[in-house]
C-alpha cells in the first residue's frame, strides 16, 4: 500500500493538532519524530491515533539489544503502524526489536530500519563515518541485515530504493524521505528526488515534512504530493 506520510515536525501538541485540523475530511498518514515525541510523550501518539490517523513513530531506536527490546515493548503498545530502529545497531539488535514489537494479541507494527540519513552524502559518509563502500552498497548491506533480522523494510533515500527492491524483492518495504517538488528548495537534504521520480523508482512510502507543513496552503501541497506520487489527490 503506497502512501504519502506527512512529517509532523512541530514543537508541541497544540501546533500539531491545529495543523491536522486543516485537513477536515482527510486523515493523512503522519510521522511523529523526536522533536514532538520528546516534548509531548506517548499522549500525542494516543491522541493522533484516536483521531483516525495512521502513525509512523520515527524514533530510530539504537542501543544494546535488551534495551531496544524493552523500549519496543513499550512503544508498540501505543499502536503505531510503523516504527523504526537504526540499522547500525546490528542484526542482533534488530532481532531484539522484532521480539519486543509483538503485542499481547499477537499483532505488531511494521518495523523498519534507518540506513543512511538523506542529509548524509557519500563523501561525508566515507570521510566522517569511515565507511569506504559506496552509498548504494552500504544501504543495500544494511537492508540485507534488516531482512535477515525479520524487519519489514528500511528507510533510505529514493536514490537507493530501486537497488533495494531489485536485491531484496518488491515485498521489502522502502520508506523514503528527501522528497521535494521541482520548485522546492533542498533545505538540508543531500539525496533527493521528486514525488514523480519516487513513484517511477517504485518506493512504497514517501515522507514529506517542510514542503507541506511550511506551505502557504498545506492541504493543497499535500494534494499535489499525493497526485504526483499516487496519481490522485
Amino acid at each position: 500500500m503506497k502512501d504519502v506520510i506527512i512529517a509532523c515536525d512541530f514543537k508541541d501538541a497544540k501546533t500539531t493538532l491545529s495543523f491536522l485540523d486543516l485537513f477536515k475530511t482527510k486523515k493523512p498518514f503522519v510521522k511523529i519524530g523526536m522533536e514532538l515525541f520528546y516534548f509531548e510523550g506517548p499522549a500525542i501518539v494516543r491522541e493522533i491515533k484516536a483521531r483516525g490517523h495512521k502513525i509512523f513513530l520515527d524514533l530510530k531506536l539504537h542501543d544494546i539489544p535488551n534495551t531496544v527490546m524493552s523500549a519496543m515493548q513499550s512503544l508498540s503498545k501505543l499502536d503505531p503502524d510503523i516504527i523504526d530502529v537504526h540499522a547500525a545497531g546490528t542484526t542482533e539488535m534488530m532481532k531484539a526489536a522484532m521480539e519486543g514489537a509483538f503485542r499481547s494479541d499477537g499483532s505488531k507494527p511494521l518495523v523498519i530500519a534507518v540506513t543512511q540519513l538523506t542529509s548524509t552524502s557519500e563523501e561525508r559518509m566515507n570521510r566522517e563515518l569511515l565507511i569506504q563502500a559506496t552509498m548504494e552498497e552500504t544501504v543495500l548491506h544494511y537492508a540485507q541485515n534488516a531482512k535477515e533480522a525479520g524487519l519489514a523494510g528500511i528507510v533510505c533515500s529514493p536514490l537507493e530504493a530501486a537497488i533495494v527492491k531489485k536485491g531484496l524483492g518488491e515485498d521489502f518495504i522502502t520508506v523514503t524521505p528527501g522528497i521535494r517538488l521541482p520548485d522546492s528548495i533542498k533545505d538540508d537534504q543531500a539525496r533527493i528526488t521528486t514525488p514523480v521520480q519516487a513513484r517511477e523508482i517504485g518506493t512504497d512510502y514517501i515522507v514529506v515534512g517542510r514542503p507541506i507543513i511550511r506551505a502557504e496552503n498545506p492541504v493543497a501541497a499535500y494534494d499535489r504530493f499525493c497526485h504526483d506520487f499516487l496519481g490522485k489527490a
